[in-house]
């Protein structure tokens, strides 16, 4: 047998027992960075030790809602206000959302858990909260006139109810444009038995459409023509990259509430279907791929085994998703991407370069008689590098440039090496410098 057949059927084992079977335990958890490692098969939950909780899932870019208790009751306190939210270094929107940031807080429990959210309503207009997925009495389900009156402006309302389900659900006002204009959060319950194999980092993301005309702050909601992309609320290449220690199994919750389906696709990697938006799926119905759709209001929970080290792209694979708008990139000009020359796209890149406050590298390279060609520009001009003002802990170490091809729904999953996994998380911790 030739050493590329050997390979062939060495690596094709390894991927079939990682993917269904055996996961190398991370050896610390998100936020401390330190467990024990242990392998798991799902099943086999017989023969496992008692089971550790499950991590908190990691939502970039959003916080998480805190909570009081009242006896056996969890407590969150819940705001819906006109918020700003930057989504690229040169672009803020005015948006709504909850407790001042859009997407708003997550709000994560245990299954079985009472809750009691205080809702109070600062919008200019009434409103009220749907709870998308969970199983609750009809008189907390948010429907204005049907299950309850809408939330006038200035008042309270408060929802209470107890979870029975586990999974990834998601919370948002009931109303078109209001939800066009970004009101929409996670809710998260984790299970009371945490499932197998169990997964050592667990991370969020909301998928988002935006229609914001040229030199306006305002999303144009009644606008089916969507010019900006978001995972969380931020764009590429302001998305917070993933970061994962090299052997350790990922979870990816992802949640659709737009106007368009999304192809969300996975570099590197073969990862299997866990859940939905009604809770956990049959092992018998896992499957292996690399691109999972997503319809609009609904979630997909994906998993699978860091075993390839890299920083491995996350993106929606429609190619208009793949960017942003290029109209208002310059405020009140626009790029004019079918007549470019090389001399007119190097300034007027340096001028938004010269705007944020770093360096512009040139775009890749193109050919000396490019403009003789029909279709010529289509990528090119388009780059736009901006390291430097999108730097934090988690891009520390990426190559020079790294984000000159980053746009609208694009980010990283970085699997990383004990070394650089626990030296970035010692940089978020001691807040340090990120470059």
């Amino acid at each position: 047998m030739s050493g590329t057949r050997r390979r062939f059927f060495h690596d094709a084992a390894i991927f079939g027992a990682g993917l269904f079977g055996l996961s190398s335990q991370l050896r610390a958890q998100q936020t401390s960075g330190a467990r024990a490692p242990s392998r798991h098969t799902s099943n086999a939950a017989s023969t496992n030790p008692p089971a550790a909780a499950s991590p908190p899932m990691l939502t970039p870019d959003v916080p998480d809602l805190p909570h009081e208790t009242d006896g056996a009751v969890k407590v969150f306190r819940l705001t819906a206000e006109p918020v700003q939210r930057k989504i690229a270094p040169f672009k803020t929107i005015d948006a709504w959302g909850y407790n001042g940031t859009c997407p708003g807080p997550t709000i994560q429990i245990q299954q079985g858990d009472r809750v009691r959210v205080i809702f109070e309503n600062k919008l200019p207009e009434s409103t009220s909260i749907h709870w998308h997925g969970l199983e609750v009495p009809i008189e907390q389900d948010g429907i204005p006139y049907i299950s309850q009156k809408p939330v006038a402006p200035g008042e309270k309302y408060v929802y209470e109810f107890t979870v029975h389900q586990e999974g990834t659900f998601f919370y948002h006002a009931h109303s078109a444009m209001q939800e066009m204009i970004g009101q929409i959060g996670f809710f998260v319950a984790h299970p009371k038995t945490p499932h197998h194999p169990q997964v050592d980092h667990d991370f969020g993301i909301i998928l988002q459409e935006w229609a914001v005309l040229p030199a306006n702050t305002v999303p144009n909601t009644a606008s089916m023509e969507f010019n900006w992309l978001t995972f969380n609320g931020v764009s590429g290449p302001a998305i917070t990259p993933m970061l994962a220690r090299l052997g350790s199994r990922v979870r990816l919750r992802i949640v659709n509430l737009g106007m368009d389906h999304h192809p969300i696709h996975l570099h590197g990697n073969q990862f299997v279907v866990t859940g939905t938006e009604g809770g956990r799926a049959p092992e018998s119905t896992w499957c292996p791929m690399n691109t999972v759709l997503l319809g609009v209001a609904q979630a997909r929970v994906i998993e699978f085994d860091a075993k390839y080290p890299g920083a491995w792209m996350l993106h929606c694979h429609l190619p208009h998703h793949m960017m942003n708008s290029m109209m208002d990139l310059l405020r009140d000009r626009q790029i004019e991407t079918a007549d470019q020359t090389d001399p007119k796209a190097l300034s007027q890149m340096q001028t938004l370069a010269n705007t944020l406050g770093v360096e512009h590298v040139h775009h890749a390279p193109i050919a000396t008689d490019a403009g003789n060609v029909k279709g010529f520009p289509q990528d090119a001009f388009m780059e736009m590098g901006m390291d430097a003002a999108v730097a934090k802990p988690e891009t520390y170490g990426l190559p020079t440039n790294w984000s000159a091809g980053m746009m609208g729904m694009m980010t990283l999953v970085r699997v990383l090496p004990d070394r650089e996994y626990d030296e970035i998380m010692a940089r978020k911790r001691a807040g340090e410098p990120t470059t």
